[in-house]
């Protein structure tokens, strides 16, 4: 239970946003102030509507409020007098968009008991069970994220923050896209969990309907960034009475003074005569009531400050994550096969069906169908099922982890350290499975069986891994996955090309190519497959050759640029690129190019 005796308040807000002017080929950002003075106050328990059409400045209103905004900014946001900073937000607050980014394979149970909150065990699965009832969602509590409803999804993403016992709760227009019914429900749904667990709520809404105006302590009409009122719902009808602007009888009294604080674009004489009337009641709101809306201010900071709330720790995070990863690949539905799949089994299979072509393959074959070909297949189809099955499983944790950095849940590191740490044993089973499968075509009887299974393992397990963590690292800045396979791809191609010696030779390279090699994995993963398939096996040569066959050393030589193959080294080095990859991954998820990325990503 949140005490009753928390008060957000905001003063005197500006802020000054980019906004986009002319068409698709001639748009031209300028700066445009979206909020101009605006007050508002909200105690525990109280339910404050933000109000206006659009382009009024709700959501730069509640981004403000809940610090996501890069752009300009003037006034205060004080929580118990305590100045509203992301971290304080963060811990004691909550943000809820239209958007439902979930999990798919997971429970609507589950999707709440994966949260991040200080509690755990028996009272934190007490705890679900609390909100999924208070939430009407205890019927559907073992349902799949995925088979939800718009309402009921919509209904599961405030359950993610009132989980976390938030003081105050933001939500950026909750009833968008829902039938009447279901919007009186949320609305409801809200109003009485503010009353009962006693948090202060502030939402937007564009088209309010009368059947909810009771559910609602507060108002706030905003036009053109100006507040045409802020106070109460009863005195705002005793407000606008005396002004001069009493609300009919039988009308709805929230869209009767949502028109009034609306501009009219019919005409260039209604737009103007809209404009000042709006002005108008801007300035003498101003004027004779700033911030009288009932209620004392707290500015002075007393009560018991929010920075006193806690934040659930690194391990009790990275748990949960993983927890939530490993419920997802062993669901039992669609989401759940597919995910099995692909870090299981997809790659032994497609190294599997070598055998088509390469079972019975002579030691002078040549073109596809040869020893070469086979081991440019094996380094592509690795790299293609690293590719293939990160960019159908990470993304969805990636768009999660968008939203769940903007409230402070957890960051970038304890994404990846527990993507990894699902990730690296499933992807070795599939390598030993790939080994087991190529190993009988590529029997080398001269290598002890030990030697040629661990370098088939590090060379297979390698590319997949590399592949995983280029699609992570291309992740950071391309939002599509299909545009992250193709970029990878791109560069997968050209190591291939360069480095591998199957289709180029490395004595046919450039002199700065040739240097340029020493630090792609290629190299070290062909190394390894070319001194399992040729080393200590004969070179058959044309009858016709006038020189001697050239010795292993020598081809070796030739195709991947070592006389002297010392093999400890390149399995060392095969597994340290990919390795340092992913460290490199977790410093490039923390840094601020890819926070910006991520807003830009979220606003989407």
């Amino acid at each position: 239970m949140i005490p009753n005796d928390f008060v957000l308040e905001a003063h005197n807000i500006y802020h000054t946003a980019e906004v986009v002017s002319g068409d698709c080929f001639s748009g031209n950002k300028n700066s445009a102030l979206v909020l101009k003075g605006v007050n508002l106050v909200v105690h525990s328990g109280e339910v404050l509507a933000v109000l206006g059409s659009k382009g009024s400045g709700k959501k730069a209103l509640l981004d403000v409020i809940s610090r996501r905004t890069n752009e300009s900014s003037r006034g205060q946001v004080l929580l118990n007098g305590a100045p509203m900073t992301k971290s304080l937000f963060g811990r004691c607050c909550g943000y809820v968009t239209h958007e439902n980014d979930f999990i798919p394979g997971l429970t609507a149970f589950q999707t709440l008991q994966y949260t991040p909150t200080v509690s755990n065990g028996f009272i934190k699965q007490s705890k679900v069970r609390q909100v999924l009832a208070d939430l009407t969602l205890s019927q559907v509590a073992n349902k799949k994220v995925e088979n939800l409803n718009i309402s009921e999804k919509r209904r599961l993403a405030i359950g993610i923050q009132l989980i976390r016992d938030p003081v105050m709760l933001l939500l950026d227009e909750p009833t968008q896209g829902l039938d009447p019914l279901s919007a009186y429900l949320l609305i409801s749904i809200l109003s009485n969990s503010a009353k009962k667990v006693g948090c202060g709520i502030i939402l937007s809404l564009e088209k309010p309907r009368s059947d909810v105006f009771p559910f609602l302590d507060r108002a706030l009409f905003l036009c053109l960034g100006g507040a045409v009122y802020s106070g109460g719902t009863r005195a705002m009808l005793e407000y606008f009475h005396g002004i001069g602007f009493p609300c009919p009888q039988l009308e709805n009294p929230l869209m009767y003074y949502l028109c009034l604080s609306t501009v009219d674009r019919r005409s260039r004489d209604r737009f103007l005569e809209s404009s000042q009337q709006i002005e108008a009641l801007v300035q003498r709101f101003s004027r004779e009531s700033p911030m009288n809306d009932g209620g004392p201010v707290m500015s002075n900071g007393f009560g018991k400050l929010p920075l006193l709330y806690s934040k659930p720790g690194v391990f009790n995070v990275w748990g949960l994550l993983f927890l939530k990863m490993l419920a997802v690949n062993f669901s039992c539905g669609s989401t759940g096969l597919k995910s099995l799949f692909l870090r299981l089994f997809a790659l032994p299979l497609a190294i599997g069906s070598m055998w088509i072509f390469y079972s019975n393959i002579a030691d002078d074959s040549k073109g596809f169908y040869s020893r070469n070909g086979m081991i440019l297949n094996v380094l592509g189809i690795s790299y293609g099922c690293g590719i293939l099955s990160t960019i159908s499983i990470f993304p969805q944790w990636r768009k999660r982890f968008y939203h769940d950095s903007a409230d402070g849940l957890y960051s970038g590191v304890s994404l990846l350290l527990a993507f990894n740490a699902v990730s690296i044993p499933f992807s070795v089973i599939s390598a030993v499975l790939a080994t087991c499968a190529l190993y009988p075509i590529i029997l080398n009887p001269l290598i002890p069986i030990h030697i040629s299974v661990a370098y088939l393992f590090v060379s297979i397990w390698s590319c997949y891994f590399l592949a995983e963590q280029l699609c992570v690292l291309f992740c950071v800045f391309v939002k599509s996955r299909t545009n992250v396979a193709v970029a990878v791809s791109y560069i997968i191609c050209i190591f291939v090309a360069l480095s591998s010696g199957t289709v180029r030779s490395f004595k046919g390279l450039h002199p700065y190519l040739q240097e340029y090699n020493k630090i792609i994995h290629t190299k070290y993963a062909s190394g390894l497959l070319h001194s399992t398939v040729f080393l200590s096996k004969n070179m058959n040569c044309e009858e016709s050759a006038t020189v001697s066959c050239p010795v292993p050393a020598d081809y070796l030589t030739n195709r991947i640029g070592n006389a002297d193959i010392e093999e400890t080294n390149f399995i060392i080095i095969a597994i340290v690129i990919p390795v340092a990859l992913s460290i490199f991954n977790m410093i490039m998820y923390t840094l601020p190019i890819a926070n910006k990325v991520f807003r830009k990503h979220v606003d989407k």
